[in-house]
């Protein structure tokens, strides 16, 4: 499961929904984009452009909690929309293991996210479900 289209939209959007009044930017001249540049958000979230340019294109493996709330605050995302980015940062880390299944479970046995390999090994609990999360609960076996 490639995550960066998403990754790529949600930052996308979010960065062309804030206008640079919002952000306490001062507007110079002709703006070819709606919203903020990348290089503004890269600013305020206090990381290179080089770097953001990275994540909105959907590299977040490696990103840390502390660039993610960082990148949030400067694209003022709310509660839901910054718990989003780091759902969106945990997922691209599975992606990156190619070489062992992965998932990441919740307390309520809920399947959040897993790569490839992990899909495969446990195609029985994804086989209901065609998107995430899918519960696994059904699949713990009670001992005797």
């Amino acid at each position: 499961m490639d995550n960066r289209s998403e990754v790529r939209a949600f930052l996308g959007s979010r960065r062309a929904r804030l206008s640079p009044e919002q952000a306490g930017i001062p507007a110079y001249g002709n703006r070819r984009v709606v919203g903020l540049r990348r290089g503004e958000v890269a600013a305020l979230a206090g990381v290179s452009v080089e770097y953001y340019t990275r994540l909105e294109r959907g590299n977040l493996a490696g990103a840390s909690e502390s660039v993610l709330d960082a990148v949030a605050r400067a694209l003022q995302l709310d509660d839901t929309e910054t718990a989003h980015l780091h759902h969106l940062a945990r997922a691209a880390g599975l992606e990156s293991m190619t070489g062992v299944p992965a998932f990441l479970r919740n307390h309520r046995f809920d399947i959040l996210a897993a790569n490839p390999l992990g899909m495969a090994l446990y195609a029985p609990m994804f086989a209901t479900s065609a998107t995430l999360p899918t519960n696994s609960m059904r699949f713990v076996r009670r001992r005797p």
